[in-house]
Formats: structure tokens, sequence, C-alpha cells
């Protein structure tokens, strides 16, 4: 999506609060202490987010902020995968303090993720959330999460506001960082 169509969102979306969460969720993205290949985006068994993946890949490379581009963690890799897309839900196993988990999940996430999820949390992970779900359970276990309900706007929408949102120039008190 390019930054027409993201400026046009933005504008169908003004006063609805959703820009706002998805611009906070992203300064949460930002500052999160990841650095390049830390980022570990993580969907459901039935979604994968690819879509994401793939946004965030581009502003990684866009605004020049490596510590952006997501490995994405896949629930049944195919045997035989390129090694970008052959990383399986063990390397969650081995998450530690200084990587960030981006969990995308339409729908309530299975409780053998959500306790995957818990216990890299437990292991110094900072874990961020785009929930579709109307449970909340990974909410509550994010140390931030943005809730869409199903009367909200799409999780894809979202995903392209948020990977906007992280890609852009960040005000500094003394200028523009990238």
């Amino acid at each position: 999506m390019d930054a027409s169509a993201v400026d046009r969102l933005r504008a169908a979306l003004s006063g609805t609060g959703w820009v706002e969460r998805a611009v906070a969720l992203a300064g949460s993205l930002r500052s999160a202490p990841h650095d390049p290949g830390g980022l570990l985006l993580v969907g459901t068994p039935e979604d994968e987010p690819w879509h994401l993946a793939a946004h965030l890949d581009d502003q990684a490379r866009y605004a020049g902020v490596p510590s952006l581009r997501p490995v994405l963690v896949r629930h049944a890799p195919p045997p035989g995968a390129p090694p970008h897309l052959a990383v399986g839900l063990s390397r969650l196993e081995h998450v530690s303090r200084g990587e960030t988990l981006l969990v995308v999940a339409p729908d309530a996430p299975p409780e053998r993720l959500l306790e995957r999820l818990a216990d890299a949390r437990r292991g110094g992970a900072t874990l961020l959330a785009l929930d579709g779900s109307d449970q909340g359970e990974l909410g509550a276990l994010a140390h931030d999460a943005l809730l869409v309900p199903q009367s909200g706007p799409s999780l894809d929408v979202m995903g392209h506001l948020l990977s906007a949102a992280a890609g852009a120039p960040v005000r500094r008190r003394f200028g523009w960082r990238r």
C-alpha cells in the first residue's frame, strides 16, 4: 500500500481513535528493545500474517530502521522451505530478553500458543499484539495491545496503519529522527 492510500485510510478513520491507537502500538514496536532479527511476527495456525510481514519489511527498508524487519514464525513450515520461510514455533522456546514478539490474531489464539507466548514473556521478551478476538486473553498477556473488535476496522487495515506509523520519522525534542 502506498503512502497516499495510507493517507486515505487515516482520513477515513479520522476522529474514530483507530489511527491514534495504531500509532501508539507502533510507538511500542519502535521502542521495544530488539536488534535486527529480534522482531518475531507470529500469527495463528489459520492465519499467518504474511501481509503485515511484507509491509514491515518494506518500512524497515524505506525508513532505514533494520529492527523493523520481522522474522515470520510459522506454525507448520513445509519441509524444504527456504530458511526465511522455515522458522517454526520451536523458535519461541528460545526467545529471550532483547527480543520482541508481535502477535497478530484475528481470532482467539489456541491455548498452546498462549502458553508459549507466556513463557516467552516470562523469559524477558516484549510481547505486543494486534488482537481481533473477543476473548481478550492475548491482550491481557501482552505488554501492549491493539484490540480490534469485529465491529472495528479489519486487522488488515490496522496492519497497514501500524506498519506505516512504525516506519514514520519520530519527532524528538530537538528535531526529527528516523
